[in-house]
């Protein structure tokens, strides 16, 4: 009964009977009022408690002090989705998880039979306009479900519907601020709708922001590393919940106590592969911590491996890796001072090298003390292996050897070097003053031609002037019996008469 027709009635009927007329108004629209919020209320902690049931607490968190709460959706992406850093050189990304939107929520006393819930929706990748549109378009949800929950509706929009809904697709354009996903043109489709701007922008203008639509970044930062790290984490977290046979032991575990080599696929527990690591840390063999799988070469990362092995082992790995690093670096030598060993970069067209550590110039191609333009000098060794070196090096490599050493030096190296060898092969030191004796033919008893001094040629001995072959008669002696031990003796060239 209207309240009109009540004040027609009570105007009609004698003044005694209005005041009965109005209590049963009264207590007829007190009993409606009663039974609707009561059925709102249930309807509400049903609705509520089944999204709780659906949805694990990191999706859903109901509010403690009122009757709302957070929602957390995850679009569902396509496979081989890709996002694109906007730049000089386009950059592709494979992601397969973007941060979710949140959807927060608060349910009025009069929730669903009058009004809508209130809510913000907010994102990390998604601009204001492209919030906005979503915002308009779960208003259009709840009217066309008035009187109904609609909150199960929006979610499944929010998860399935929002690329196609906002004509984004594989790759997703993304510079500094949020995603700037969708084409700055517009296209007629005939009819005057438009594709591939926000949806209800009928080219004229687009429609101001929703105050309901929350932005969640700095326009100005970029929002790559963050879309990267959260698809990264979410990877993770599936690859635990699977369960994975290891290549090496054969047994099965959870994913959260394996190690997936990202290059490959390829995955292993991880008792196995920190035994492997750390046989191969201690071994110095840095560079070959790669995937067991025969002829893979997946390499793991440093972060894979400070996970396996001990805060000593990757201390070790560590400094190993960035040492084998600067050996590979051609403008980083290491300080010749044995206690120092300090990495030093040289600067372009120089031969000099100044250790920051401690203060010591060098040269970089000999490692002695800086030297100028001299020549880089060479010890007998040295010079030994700089004839092999520049025997053998090619055009280039031997112009190279001729700027360090000079030309007269590897000239010199080359002869003295044949000069050396053929010394040593065919001359003995005299074991008084050093001189190269060569022995053409006679007896084992020589006579240095610079000292005069006797000596031994088998055993180096020096001989008394007295009775130099005692030491060949002497029973005692080493060489006893061999004056002409190793001399081929012609007995008629020997015994001949000139000899006589």
């Amino acid at each position: 009964m209207s309240q009109s027709k009540v004040q027609s009635l009570c105007a009609s009927q004698p003044a005694s009977l209005s005041p009965v007329i109005f209590a049963v108004f009264l207590s007829v629209r007190r009993s409606k009022e009663c039974k609707s919020m009561s059925q709102d209320q249930e309807e509400q902690e049903d609705e509520l408690l089944a999204l709780a049931s659906i949805y694990d607490e990191e999706e859903f968190r109901r509010a403690e002090s009122a009757q709302g709460g957070e929602i957390q959706i995850c679009l569902e992406l396509p496979q081989d989705f890709k996002i694109v850093l906007k730049g000089e050189k386009q950059t592709e990304h494979d992601v397969s998880f973007l941060p979710p939107l949140v959807l927060n929520f608060e349910l009025p006393p009069d929730y669903p039979s009058t009004s809508s819930p209130e809510y913000t929706l907010s994102s990390k990748w998604l601009s204001r306009a492209q919030l906005s549109a979503l915002c308009r378009r779960l208003d259009e949800l709840w009217r066309e479900t008035q009187g109904s929950v609609v909150l199960f509706s929006w979610i499944q929009f929010l998860k399935e519907d929002v690329l196609g809904f906002l004509c984004l697709a594989s790759p997703l354009e993304v510079a500094g601020g949020p995603a700037k996903s969708l084409p700055e043109r517009k296209r007629s489709d005939g009819d005057g709708k438009t594709a591939g701007g926000v949806p209800g922008d009928d080219g004229g203008g687009q429609d101001p922001p929703d105050p309901r639509a929350v932005v969640e970044v700095d326009p100005r930062a970029n929002i790559l590393p963050q879309l990267l790290d959260f698809d990264e984490a979410q990877r993770q977290r599936v690859f635990d919940g699977k369960v994975f046979c290891c290549g090496i032991c054969f047994t099965e575990k959870l994913g959260s106590g394996c190690l997936l080599f990202k290059e490959c696929a390829h995955v292993y527990c991880r008792a196995c592969l920190s035994e492997y690591f750390q046989i191969q840390i201690r071994d110095g063999n840095v560079q070959c911590l790669n995937c067991p799988e025969p002829k893979c070469t997946s390499v793991a990362t440093p972060s894979q491996v400070k996970l396996l092995v001990g805060e000593e082992l990757f201390a070790r790995y560590d400094r190993l890796l960035l040492q084998s690093s600067l050996d590979l670096m051609a403008d980083v030598v290491y300080c010749p001072r044995q206690m120092c060993r300090t990495a030093v970069m040289v600067e372009p067209d120089t031969t000099m090298g100044i250790c920051s550590s401690c203060q010591y110039a060098f040269c970089t191609l000999c490692k002695r003390g800086y030297h100028g333009l001299s020549h880089c000098r060479a010890t007998a060794d040295e010079l030994r292996s700089l004839r092999d070196e520049y025997v053998s090096a090619s055009d280039d490599g031997k112009k190279f050897l001729e700027q360090r050493y000079g030309k007269r030096v590897i000239q010199k190296a080359v002869e003295e070097s044949f000069s050396r060898e053929w010394l040593d092969q065919n001359c003995k030191g005299c074991p008084r003053c050093g001189t190269n004796i060569q022995k053409v033919d006679g007896c084992n008893k020589m006579t240095c031609t610079s000292c005069k001094q006797y000596f031994c040629w088998l055993c180096l001995s020096q001989l008394t002037r007295v009775n130099p072959y005692s030491h060949f008669n002497n029973p005692a002696s080493p060489c006893y019996n061999q004056l002409f031990q190793g001399v081929d003796i012609d007995e008629d060239e020997f015994w001949s008469d000139e000899d006589d």
